[in-house]
């Protein structure tokens, strides 16, 4: 059975992990919004209350299921998107796997590599580098009482080990 941490405790490792960044920021809108939350709505939150260039960052995982999604369709007119892959990914071969009801709100820029929604928002593509770095790894080393140093910030390392977070129960 999978563990599932506290989201206030969530909340502050992400925190910790982006404080030294200034380009991103943390919010807790999910976790005071009653009742489900979704992507969509908190997109539109923050699409009206910020300024500058919004952008939804997601895994290759997440977006293989996004037609599960509340008003998915709706979703690439709000923001720019930007898939995580894995090494290797063809991202204009991805064309055959983006949902068929999604091909006619796009069309590709070879030039800049990058899908462009019909809104003009665009969709990417970026491969990371692979390391074996996953939030199910650092809790099963954590279980093992093996080191996640260098797989977490060193504040989040800290966090885990004070709140005694994953360990065997």
């Amino acid at each position: 059975m999978k563990e599932v941490v506290d989201p206030g405790h969530r909340l502050e490792m992400v925190r910790l992990a982006t404080a030294t960044n200034p380009l991103f920021f943390t919010s807790d809108i999910e976790l005071k919004r009653p009742g489900r939350s979704y992507s969509v709505d908190t997109i539109r939150h923050f699409r009206d209350r910020q300024e500058g260039t919004l952008f939804f960052i997601l895994g290759a995982d997440a977006f293989a299921e996004i037609e599960t999604w509340k008003e998915f369709r709706h979703l690439f007119s709000l923001c720019h998107f930007i898939v995580m892959t894995q090494p290797g990914f063809e991202q204009t071969s991805f064309a055959g796997q983006l949902p068929a009801s999604l091909l006619e709100d796009f069309r590709y820029n070879s030039k800049r590599r990058e899908w462009i929604h019909v809104s003009g928002y665009t969709l990417s593509f970026k491969e990371i580098s692979y390391l074996d770095i996953s939030s199910t790894r650092i809790r099963e080393l954590i279980r093992k009482g093996e080191s996640i140093r260098y797989l977490v910030p060193p504040e989040v390392e800290a966090y885990i080990q004070a709140h005694g977070l994953y360990r065997k129960r």
